[in-house]
């Protein structure tokens, strides 16, 4: 019915300006921080950086393959089974046994509830392959094994590679995976491209390790070169006393004693008694900061440090102090990451596709006002005042949850505007058929509104699923699409069967008695 209670007036009169006001604030200056909200712009539209990264997996297979070693020989004590040249050796984990023992091992490895060798109860295989030849067994990974292992490392590395984003305070990045070894990062608005690689290129695995006192060490050594000298070496302690896992907190900081800038770090309860317990035992010792293999410093410990704390220096500058406490916070990389394409869009270019969209959408939007006057006069001017309403609402939207506007979403708002059209169109013509056989005007334009109803409705749901679709399956520019003509379609059904609906029945109760309307 073209009648509307006051009630819904109302509604419709408050959601109307609500989201307009909120589209305002694209152009306006609000200090409120729920209301200062403005529509982000895309890689495309604003500038900024495209990267495409690969993760390296040989690290990680490699980091694997020891850590079954050691519970391989773990498990071996544990039942008394005797074994001869357990080695890791190009992705190969090979071993000898007594030829009384192969047996036992064979069922340890083949056992379908195995812990050493799982996933064979879900995926009817194992994580591990076995070759046996006579005692002699040969272990390496499954390739289902391995898409596993990929698969949790390429997870893990977008988890880490957002945080290390996010606190650089770019609005809306978009970081998808492509495949199951590469990481799309798109960084709209960032002016510092080369910070972002350096970011992102540091595995940023941190640990802290005692300096050799001897050549011979239990836990072995390893020859490792200070991070900003590379003929300055240390021998140090293949033992790790903790690891950046054992991180709670990092921040930049100043030194008042020595006026130079340092990282301060604090460490969860379990890092805290390690650390304690190292350092009170080893006094008088080099303890060695590592990042990424790389000595940052080698303080001597002169007291026990108990209180879960401390401070790591290395000639920073406030900057790198800064990169290193984030990459520290956002946690280590499961292995590296390897740019193997890098795009920069400046802003002019952003600036050149922003005047085109509003050039375009101008000129549809006059052309559709001028027709939809010549063609239906006062309701056409209706239809444009809703279709007005229409687009402010749809911005309104897009401000409010700071959705992010690319070119392609441009394009979904100039459609939108059409589709607007198209339906004030169908059910205006509609209205005419009915006026011929209706003498009741009110009657007629009800009927008309209800009858093209679900023409309207099967066209718009239609394209509603498809933008769904788009939304879910695309990435990127697509989505941005999706969003735009997703939400556009929402507020033109709202336009058309409230807005321009109420003011039709404003504008047909109160001209009834005229004899042509339309």
């Amino acid at each position: 019915m073209l009648y509307f209670s006051k009630i819904r007036i109302f509604f419709i009169i408050l959601f109307t300006l609500i989201f307009s006001f909120f589209s305002l604030s694209n152009f306006t200056k609000i200090d409120d921080k729920f209301f200062k909200r403005n529509i982000n712009l895309g890689l495309d539209l604003q500038g900024g950086s495209y990267l495409l990264l690969e993760v390296d997996n040989k690290p990680v297979i490699n980091q694997k393959l020891q850590s079954k070693l050691i519970e391989i020989k773990k498990r071996f004590k544990s039942e008394n089974i005797k074994f001869y040249n357990l080695v890791l050796l190009n992705n190969l984990i090979s071993f000898e046994t007594d030829f009384d023992s192969v047996d036992a091992v064979k069922k340890i490895f083949d056992d379908d509830k195995s812990e050493i060798n799982p996933y064979y109860p879900q995926f009817k295989t194992h994580e591990l392959l076995i070759d046996i030849q006579q005692n002699k067994f040969a272990l390496e990974f499954s390739d289902y094994g391995i898409v596993l292992l990929k698969n949790a490392s390429l997870d893990q590395a977008i988890e880490i590679v957002r945080r290390r984003v996010d606190e650089l305070g770019t609005n809306e990045p978009n970081i998808i995976k492509r495949g199951n070894e590469r990481i799309l990062v798109e960084l709209p608005g960032l002016d510092d491209p080369s910070r972002i690689k350096n970011l992102l290129g540091k595995t940023a695995n941190l640990t802290f390790q005692f300096v050799s006192q001897t050549q011979e060490e239990s836990f072995g050594n390893e020859k490792l070169y200070y991070d900003n000298d590379d003929e300055k070496f240390e021998l140090v302690s293949k033992r790790i006393i903790i690891g950046g896992e054992n991180l709670a907190d990092a921040k930049p900081s100043m030194n008042n004693q020595t006026n130079e800038t340092v990282v301060v770090f604090s460490l969860d309860r379990v890092g805290a008694k390690k650390f304690g317990k190292a350092t009170s035992s080893g006094v008088g010792r080099q303890l060695a900061i590592i990042l990424d293999n790389k000595i940052i410093s080698a303080p001597t410990i002169s007291e026990a440090i108990v209180g879960g704390s401390g401070q790591i220096s290395g000639n920073f500058t406030f900057q790198s102090a800064t990169d290193l406490s984030l990459l520290l916070r956002s946690g280590a990389l499961p292995a590296p990451l390897n740019i193997i394409e890098e795009r920069s869009v400046g802003p002019d270019l952003g600036r050149d596709s922003i005047k085109a969209g509003i050039i375009s959408l101008i000129i549809g939007f006059i052309l559709v006002i001028l027709f939809m006057l010549y063609k239906y006069k006062v309701f056409g001017f209706i239809a444009n005042l809703a279709l007005i309403i229409n687009l402010l609402l749809l911005m309104g939207i897009l401000t409010l949850f700071e959705a992010t506007l690319t070119l392609p979403g441009i394009a979904g708002i100039i459609l939108t505007v059409g589709m607007a059209v198209d339906a004030n169109v169908l059910i205006f013509e509609r209205i005419k058929e009915e006026l011929k056989n209706e003498n009741n005007k009110i009657i007629a334009f009800d009927s008309g509104y209800v009858k093209s109803r679900t023409t309207i409705l099967d066209a718009n749901i239609t394209t509603l699923i498809a933008t769904i679709i788009l939304f879910f399956m695309g990435s990127g520019p697509i989505k941005g699409f999706s969003v735009t003509l997703g939400i556009g379609i929402l507020t033109s059904l709202f336009s058309v069967y409230f807005i321009a609906r109420l003011l039709t029945a404003i504008y047909v109760i109160k001209n009834k008695n005229k004899e042509k309307v339309i």
